[in-house]
């Protein structure tokens, strides 16, 4: 008899591979995968970090990790678009939970987010990490760097995120800054998209705003920032309030005239066979979101990330249709 339903506790025997689920039920972990600590021969580990002490408007992004989760569902059902293949053939992925917080001391918050990334980063698995708010960004990069040396920060974002930062701040605009000050980020091989807010200086990053890449092109944007990112290992750090409001209204700090969902999934996906090291999803606030559609998109960013990884392991589809 097949085994179906739950597979998110019920599977043990393998990290690869699904079960059938109804999408309208059974435990709802990231894409269905395990939930499991044990990151042997893992490839990608999800981890959710449900903080968002930090933010400067709407709070609520705390439960955005749970919100990703739940509308991960259907992508989980069917192979993946437009890539023609099952993710999980070739890809090991966990949901590894979520990093345990004490709201109470908040001096503690970005050590435990540091050190848990530190944990799955040097077990050889990748970081996939829903948050939460963008100051997360900040320890997971320092983690990341520990074991890659700086890295080309690749920010889909509304805002810079480099305003003037004194060092122990906790704030959600202030942490690129910092992070570029210390050495963690490469700023020359560093991209920030869909920015529609305005600094005195860009700090050494390149900038495409919102209306350049309107007037440009997605494909224009996907190749500046390939050609900075270059061969250095590469983290994404997606704002979901880099998309317009009507394609995200479930975050804290909205812009008018950003990016469609159409234009965010295609630059991930122009990001294939760059030496991507990690993700980020952040900024997701369910209190503000209509029919789930920021979620959604959310958690499409990620899926197609992790089908990326698959291409660069070997999965191969086929393509029906004008692709």
């Amino acid at each position: 008899m097949a085994q179906n339903g739950d597979q998110a506790f019920l599977r043990s025997d393998t990290t690869k591979g699904r079960w059938e689920e109804m999408t309208y039920g059974g435990a709802l972990s990231f894409l269905r995968r395990n939930y499991s600590r044990n990151l042997e021969g893992v490839d990608v580990a999800v981890t959710g970090v449900p903080f968002d002490n930090a933010v400067t408007f709407r709070p609520g992004c705390r439960l955005g990790p749970q919100a990703i989760r739940a509308a991960s569902v259907q992508l989980a059902e069917l192979k993946a678009f437009p890539f023609g293949f099952d993710p999980f053939e070739t890809l090991s992925v966990v949901d590894y939970g979520d990093v345990h917080l004490d709201p109470h001391h908040p001096e503690t918050v970005r050590p435990a987010i540091e050190a848990h990334a530190a944990r799955i980063i040097e077990s050889g698995a990748k970081l996939l990490t829903l948050g939460g708010d963008h100051s997360i960004a900040y320890p997971l990069l320092k983690a990341h760097a520990e074991k890659h040396g700086p890295v080309a920060l690749i920010q889909f974002d509304a805002h810079c995120d480099t305003w003037d930062d004194d060092g122990a701040r906790m704030d959600h605009g202030t942490m690129f800054l910092r992070a570029a000050r210390e050495g963690i980020i490469d700023v020359v091989k560093s991209t920030q998209v869909g920015l529609r807010t305005y600094n005195d200086d860009d700090f050494g990053f390149e900038i495409m705003t919102s209306p350049w890449i309107h007037r440009n092109g997605i494909a224009a944007a996907i190749e500046v920032a390939r050609e900075r990112a270059g061969e250095a290992p590469v983290y994404i750090s997606f704002d979901v309030d880099g998309m317009d409001p009507a394609f995200a209204p479930g975050t804290g700090t909205p812009v008018a005239g950003g990016l469609a969902s159409w234009q965010a999934l295609e630059f991930i996906r122009g990001m294939e066979g760059l030496n991507l090291i990690g993700l980020d999803v952040v900024e997701v606030s369910p209190p503000y979101d209509v029919s789930e559609i920021t979620a959604i998109a959310a958690a499409t960013v990620a899926h197609d990330w992790l089908c990326l990884l698959a291409k660069a392991k070997g999965a191969q589809g086929v393509e029906v249709g004008r692709i």
